[in-house]
């Protein structure tokens, strides 16, 4: 070997070289091939190390989780129902089928109006169609004194504690349960009737009410008591606040209260459409 070509010295000591320099020109060495079989076994063996005993854990609580989920659901469709007496389902179910009753008379006497109409019956019978549904809306506007049979409602509330919540949830349950004219104290229970507190006391529309409270309304008087008899309703709300709710049917109670209707401004009647 001539000088020009001296290797150098190897130190027995020193560490081996991690990267190693191939000759100009020199091919590449090929990456093995791994069988398919070796690579599905691999992939095998990492997800099974991934199933450790937290992640058995957190999807079992999770499958719990979703079906306490379900069942919770589903017990609240059917708790309602399933809590109530058997004399509450019935009345429950007797209101249901007045409401379905007086739907049906209603459709009838609209056909039989129309009916007289288009058969030429003459001003008469239109006049007292006419008459008839002036009657109706005068009544569900308030603008007239009513009579008819019903319930008469004494609520106590010694702690002052109903609310305004309360009793419009009295409202809301007596016009569920068909009733046909409402009114409070002194005041009229109409479409656009307002429950409030001033000075702490309630009012209706603007009217304060003192209690003991005095609520009439007209209708089925049979199917109004039982709808305020349903637990959960207004007459536990006021068992729970320390008051007491009496409820008597009556079979010729009087609303003398009239509420005297705005003047509209803005909303005007659409007119018919040709044809109808």
């Amino acid at each position: 070997m001539s000088p020009a070509q001296h290797e150098p010295d190897e130190d027995p000591g020193a560490p081996a070289s991690s990267h190693a320099v191939s000759a100009p020109g020199a091919p590449s060495a090929a990456r093995p091939k791994v069988p398919r079989r070796v690579a599905w076994r691999r992939l095998s063996t990492i997800s099974r190390a991934r199933l450790s005993r937290g992640t058995l854990l957190a999807a079992l609580l999770t499958l719990v989780l979703g079906l306490a989920l379900v069942a919770q659901v589903r017990s609240t469709q059917t708790a309602d129902l399933e809590n109530l007496r058997e004399t509450d389902l019935i009345a429950l179910l007797d209101d249901v089928t007045d409401r379905a009753d007086r739907l049906e008379d209603e459709v009838r006497s609209l056909e039989q109006d129309r009916s007289r109409l288009e058969s030429g019956g003459g001003d008469a019978a239109a006049a007292q169609a006419a008459q008839s549904r002036l009657e109706s809306y005068q009544i569900l506007a308030g603008t007239v004194p009513v009579s008819g049979p019903g319930v008469s409602v004494r609520v106590s509330d010694p702690e002052g504690e109903v609310t305004t919540t309360m009793m419009i949830d009295l409202v809301q349950e007596l016009r569920d349960a068909g009733a046909e004219a409402i009114q409070i104290g002194p005041a009229r229970v109409v479409a656009t009737t307002w429950i409030g507190v001033d000075e702490g006391r309630l009012t209706v529309d603007g009217q304060p009410v003192a209690a003991p409270y005095s609520v009439v309304a007209i209708g089925d008087g049979h199917t109004l008591a039982g709808a305020l008899a349903i637990p959960g309703g207004f007459n536990d709300s006021v068992r729970r606040v320390g008051g007491e709710v009496q409820v008597t049917e009556g079979e010729e109670l009087v609303i003398d209260a009239v509420h005297e209707p705005p003047t509209l401004e803005h909303a005007r009647p659409v007119p018919p459409s040709e044809g109808r």
